[in-house]
């Protein structure tokens, strides 16, 4: 058996969206940007599906960039308000210490060019320091940039509380939407957003594929990263990616409720059995008994005593099993996560033994089975190999 839970890497992409892009590779190919009916034609999928991913945002047609992914974004959204900000004297970023790489190393690009930036604590299952973010927002902050959901321990962040907080002290706020994106509800109106980074690949949708909620007033501010053609309202030059917007829209209208009541089904499912049935085993973020609905549906991160959790990924995979070590992006890193840096964990706690396990729509209870039966026997196994298991 092939189980891919891996899901917050990439997702396979959904047949239906495949099928909806496959015209504008051959039938409607023009480029978005030309007036005649080849162009229009294309243009006119490109508008469609920018209202179609506007509106579940709730934002308005104008208001949303699209871009090559969730890191662009981030990016455009930092770099495009710090170098704006920084002509009328602000200079002072805030983000929490669990960002992804994109946020977090944008973060540090700033800082090495004379930006200050503020890293908020998060407590032992991921959450945001509330008082923290109130208390460090000063006149120069510009931008305060908080991930919606965590990627690696699926914490869910009160967007609500940090919109009011930011709204309150005059500083523009951003989030990383692109775990929790047609998973969690996100209301830019409801949640005094500015900027929302989204991303097609984690929902079914083809790589390439991202965009940038820009606030209507907030987009004459911002500064580009591209210089070049007009497209995306003058803010994103270069040629439109019309198969992949078409695509993302798909992508979008396809998720619904019954796709998150079948994930959180069986993440509580394989959480229960590894907790019960592996000894030394620990939840990292927000325990399912009582915040379970503060988990992204989809997230298992999980840690083991005295082994290493690259060991349990290989043998897994050897089983026909994928699951990943933490972030995708920072995968290759040897250094320990700095997620589960930042909510305490020490290596013997399990730092150095996690795995993160997470789910689509398309996974299966069955999977789910084989998977904790293969976890069970190659702990077991690590265990009794290691000199760190208590004799």
């Amino acid at each position: 058996m092939r189980v891919y839970f891996d899901n917050s890497a990439t997702t396979p992409v959904d047949d239906e969206v495949i099928e909806a892009m496959i015209p504008y590779f051959n039938k409607y190919f023009g480029n978005a940007s030309s007036l005649h009916d080849f162009g229009q034609e294309a243009h006119e999928a490109l508008d469609k599906s920018r209202e179609i991913i506007a509106k579940k945002l709730n934002a308005e047609y104008g208001e949303l960039i699209f871009t090559s992914g969730g890191t662009e974004s981030d990016n455009f959204a930092l770099k495009g308000t710090a170098y704006y900000y920084k002509t009328k004297g602000k200079n002072h970023l805030i983000v929490s210490k669990i960002e992804h790489p994109a946020v977090l190393n944008t973060a540090k690009t700033l800082e090495k060019n004379g930006f200050r930036v503020t890293y908020l604590n998060v407590d032992e299952e991921g959450f945001v320091d509330l008082q923290q973010l109130s208390d460090s927002i000063t006149k120069d902050t510009f931008l305060v940039s908080i991930m919606q959901a965590n990627n690696e321990i699926g914490t869910i962040q009160n967007l609500d509380e940090i919109g009011k907080i930011c709204k309150e002290h005059d500083a523009l706020f951003h989030t990383d939407a692109v775990q929790a994106f047609t998973k969690v509800p996100l209301d830019v109106k409801k949640y005094n957003l500015d900027l929302v980074s989204i991303t097609a690949h984690k929902i079914h949708g083809p790589k390439g594929i991202g965009a940038l909620y820009i606030r209507k007033d907030l987009q004459r501010k911002m500064v580009k990263l591209m210089d070049g053609g007009g497209h995306e309202f003058g803010k994103r030059a270069g040629t439109e990616n019309v198969p992949g917007a078409v695509g993302f829209a798909k992508a979008v209208e396809i998720a619904k409720e019954k796709h998150i009541k079948h994930m959180k089904e069986l993440r509580d499912y394989i959480i229960n059995n590894i907790l019960d049935e592996i000894p030394d085993s620990r939840l990292n973020g927000p325990d399912i008994k009582t915040k379970g609905d503060k988990r992204l549906c989809n997230n298992v991160n999980v840690s083991f005593k005295y082994i290493e959790g690259e060991s349990i990924l290989f043998r897994l995979n050897d089983e026909g099993i994928a699951v990943s070590t933490g972030s995708a992006c920072a995968s290759k890193s040897l250094d320990p996560s700095h997620v589960l840096l930042s909510i305490g964990l020490t290596p013997e706690e399990g730092l150095h033994g996690s795995i993160r396990v997470s789910l689509s729509r398309k996974n299966t209870f069955e999977e789910a089975d084989y998977f904790l039966e293969k976890l069970k026997d190659i702990v077991s196994l690590l265990r009794k190999m290691s000199p760190l298991t208590p004799k």
